[in-house]
């Protein structure tokens, strides 16, 4: 076995077996388009998916009723894919040249088509989650496409604004992150014909692990090795995007403040990189981190309401390996 095969096998153990029928319904898109152009786009994005957690997360909240592959496969292709589909439009939106230190397709192939590319995995995304045969499941995806969309659309409007603010930031990253983790867990619950009080306690439990989730990512932005992370350390900062560290250490220094500066454009570059030094250095990394283990914790608690056993510890785990990451 590859070494990324023993660490999925650890992550989500009882469902790590059933992933590459995942795999190979996301890969399913860019076989058969008769657009060779689409179909080197297509598998260019999908060769990024990553440890694919939001699938397993579908998956395993599908074993607290009737596991039917047939229609969870589908509903975990559909999550995947809506986040790669984001992420897509998101390197265009940050005119980003790489991710995980690949060229991103808007470098290769351009702007316009790069949009094209993501809105078409949309609609194949809709198609996948269509495959559930349960309207409500439906109707959960789409709110969180429009969610996400808002949460993406808050951040941009946002950019070097420095009046955010921790709660205003909260509500970003439940949009732009925390949402789908909570579709993945509560679709999966739903479309196995789980109870009410399972489907309620999932849907927090992806809540919760995707605000962790996305605020340990924020976090490795200040301090991840560049090599590993594919990007130079505070890179959202010198985007103009503030994140939870970086909103800390403006509320502990309001007057003298290289942030405020570097927004109003005063010598940016500079101010920016100082500020950085200064986060790192601060105690408003571990203050972050602190608020990602609330939230963790907040996570374990959802999961009180579920019957004990190897799918409940496998996404207890999954709460620790997200607070331990550094990648």
């Amino acid at each position: 076995m590859t070494d990324t095969t023993i660490e999925m096998q650890r992550l989500y153990g009882p469902v790590a077996g059933d992933l590459p029928r995942v795999r190979t319904q996301l890969q399913s898109i860019a076989q058969d388009v008769g657009f060779e152009f689409l179909q080197r786009m297509l598998e260019t994005a999908l060769a990024g998916t990553g440890k694919m957690m939001r699938p397993a997360i579908a998956l395993l909240a599908g074993r607290l009723g009737v596991y039917d592959l047939d229609r969870l496969v589908p509903l975990a292709a559909s999550v995947e894919l809506l986040h790669t589909a984001t992420l897509v439009h998101d390197d265009v939106i940050d005119r980003a040249e790489e991710r995980r230190s690949e060229p991103t397709p808007n470098v290769l192939f351009g702007n316009a088509a790069s949009v094209m590319l993501g809105d078409y995995m949309f609609a194949h995304a809709a198609d996948f989650i269509a495959q559930t045969d349960n309207t409500q499941v439906v109707r959960v995806f789409a709110k969180t496409l429009m969610t996400i969309a808002r949460g993406e659309l808050t951040q941009d409007v946002t950019v070097f604004e420095y009046s955010e603010d921790v709660q205003r930031y909260l509500d970003r990253i439940i949009g732009k992150t925390a949402s789908l983790f909570g579709t993945a867990a509560q679709g999966g619950a739903m479309v196995a014909g789980a109870t009410a009080a399972e489907v309620e306690a999932m849907r927090l439990y992806g809540l919760r692990l995707g605000i962790a989730f996305q605020i340990v990512d924020d976090i490795l932005d200040f301090t991840g090795d560049p090599a590993v992370m594919g990007k130079p350390a505070g890179s959202d900062l010198h985007g103009g995007t503030l994140t939870l560290p970086a909103i800390l250490y403006m509320q502990r220094r309001p007057d003298d403040n290289p942030v405020k500066k570097a927004f109003e454009g005063v010598r940016r570059k500079a101010n920016l990189d100082r500020a950085i030094r200064e986060i790192i250095a601060s105690g408003t990394i571990e203050e972050s981190m602190a608020v990602a283990r609330q939230f963790g914790g907040e996570a374990r608690e959802a999961l009180a309401a579920l019957p004990a056993g190897e799918t409940r510890d496998t996404l207890e785990g999954l709460i620790d390996y997200v607070l331990t990451r550094r990648s």
